[in-house]
C-alpha cells in the first residue's frame, strides 16, 4: 500500500505556506534598479517619458503609463519611504496570500492607484512613484488582519500619518492614495473572505471583476479627455 503524502498547507487566502517573501524583495530590487537608470538619465526627464501624464495617455494612446508611473520614483526620500513601507508590510502580506495572489493585489493597487490619479489630477500634472501600491498593501493589510483577528493597531496609525501627509504636502499625488487603498482593500476582501469551497472561483471573478471595473474606469475617462481636445483639434485643423 502506497503511502498519501500530506496536504500542502494552505494560507487563509489559499496559496501556499512559504518562508521567504520572495516577491516582495524582488518588488524592491525592481524598484531600486530603476530608480537607479532614472538618476542616470534624469530623475525629471524618465518621469516625463514614462510617468502618469493624463494627456499623453488620452491623446498619444500610451497606456502602459498606467504601469511604468508606478514603478518610478521622484527622489530618494520618495523612493526610500515607499520602499521602507514595501520591506514593512510585503512579507506579511505575502506570507496569509501566498507569492501569486501578493503579486496580483501589488499590481492592482498600483493600477487602482494610476486610475484614480487619471480620473482626478491635473491633465497637465506629471506623477510618479509606488504610493498607490503601498496603500493597497495598507488598507489589505487592514483587511486581512481583520479577518485573522491581527492587531492592526500599528498598520491604522501608519495610513492615518500617510493620509495626513498626502493632504497637506504639496506635490503628493492623494488621488492616487485613496485609488490604490480601495483596491488594495477590495483585492484583500476577494482573497481571504470567501468559504474555502468557493474560494477560487471567487477570487477569480472578483478580479477579473476590479479588472473590468478599472478598465471601463480608464475608458470613460479617455473619452472624456478626448473630447474636451476635440474642439482644440479642430481649430488646428
Amino acid at each position: 500500500m502506497k503511502a498519501t503524502a500530506p496536504p500542502t498547507p494552505k494560507t487563509v487566502a489559499g496559496g501556499a505556506v512559504i518562508a521567504t517573501p520572495r516577491v516582495t524583495y524582488v518588488l524592491i530590487g525592481i524598484n531600486v534598479f530603476l530608480f537607479a537608470i532614472q538618476y542616470l538619465q534624469g530623475i525629471n526627464q524618465v518621469a516625463i517619458d514614462y510617468g502618469m501624464y493624463p494627456v499623453a495617455i488620452a491623446q498619444g494612446g500610451e497606456w502602459w503609463r498606467l504601469f511604468t508611473s508606478a514603478f518610478l520614483h521622484g527622489s530618494f526620500i520618495h523612493i526610500a519611504f515607499n520602499m521602507y513601507v514595501l520591506f514593512f508590510l510585503g512579507p506579511t502580506l505575502e506570507r496569509i496570500l501566498g507569492h501569486a495572489r501578493f503579486i496580483v493585489l501589488y499590481l492592482l493597487s498600483a493600477l487602482g492607484g494610476s486610475v484614480a490619479s487619471y480620473w482626478f489630477s491635473d491633465l497637465q500634472t506629471v506623477s510618479v512613484g509606488a504610493s498607490g501600491a503601498i496603500f493597497g498593501l495598507m488598507g489589505a493589510l487592514i483587511v486581512a488582519g481583520r479577518r485573522l483577528r491581527y492587531d492592526i493597531k500599528q498598520v491604522l496609525f501608519l495610513l492615518i500619518i500617510n493620509v495626513a501627509i498626502g493632504f497637506f504636502s504639496p506635490g503628493v499625488d492623494w488621488r492616487a492614495h485613496f485609488g490604490g487603498l480601495v483596491v488594495g482593500a477590495a483585492v484583500a476582501a476577494v482573497m481571504v473572505f470567501p468559504p474555502k469551497r468557493i474560494r477560487m472561483p471567487v477570487q477569480i471573478a472578483g478580479v477579473l471583476g476590479l479588472v473590468l471595473v478599472l478598465f471601463a474606469l480608464t475608458m470613460l475617462r479617455t473619452s472624456q479627455i478626448n473630447d474636451l481636445f476635440a474642439p482644440i483639434s479642430q481649430l488646428i485643423a
